[in-house]
C-alpha cells in the first residue's frame, strides 16, 4: 500500500449549492506499487475534515490506467482509499501520476 504525496485540497460548496453541504477537490501525486494479474491493491489520501458516508464524485488520474478497475470512497475519517482491481492477464505498474478527486457531503 502507498501513501499519496503532495496532497492539494480545495474544500468549499459553491459548485453544487443545495445539494452537498460541503465539497472538497483534492489534488495528489500518487506512485501505486505493481498490481499482479487477478490480484488488487489499495491506496490512500489523507483528506482533512472527510468523514464515513461523504461521497467520491469523481476520480482522475493522469497516466493510462491500462485496464485496470479503479475507484476511490472514503474508508475512514480523514481518509480516502483508492482500490485496484487487476484482470488484464498481467502484472501492470502504473507510473506516478497526478491524481485529482472530487468528494462531497450530502445534505
Amino acid at each position: 500500500m502507498a501513501a499519496a504525496t503532495a496532497v492539494v485540497s480545495r474544500r468549499g460548496n459553491d459548485q453544487f449549492r443545495g445539494i452537498f453541504s460541503d465539497t472538497w477537490e483534492v489534488t495528489c501525486t500518487l506512485d501505486s506499487a505493481a498490481v499482479a494479474d487477478q490480484a488488487a491493491g489499495t491506496d490512500t489520501v489523507t483528506v482533512a475534515g472527510v468523514a464515513l458516508g461523504d461521497m467520491v464524485i469523481g476520480m482522475s488520474a493522469g497516466v493510462n490506467e491500462a485496464g485496470l478497475v479503479r475507484r476511490a470512497y472514503v474508508s475512514a475519517a480523514n481518509t480516502v482509499t483508492i482500490a485496484t482491481t487487476n484482470t488484464t492477464g498481467a502484472s501492470v505498474n502504473l507510473a506516478s501520476t497526478t491524481v485529482t478527486l472530487v468528494i462531497g457531503r450530502v445534505v
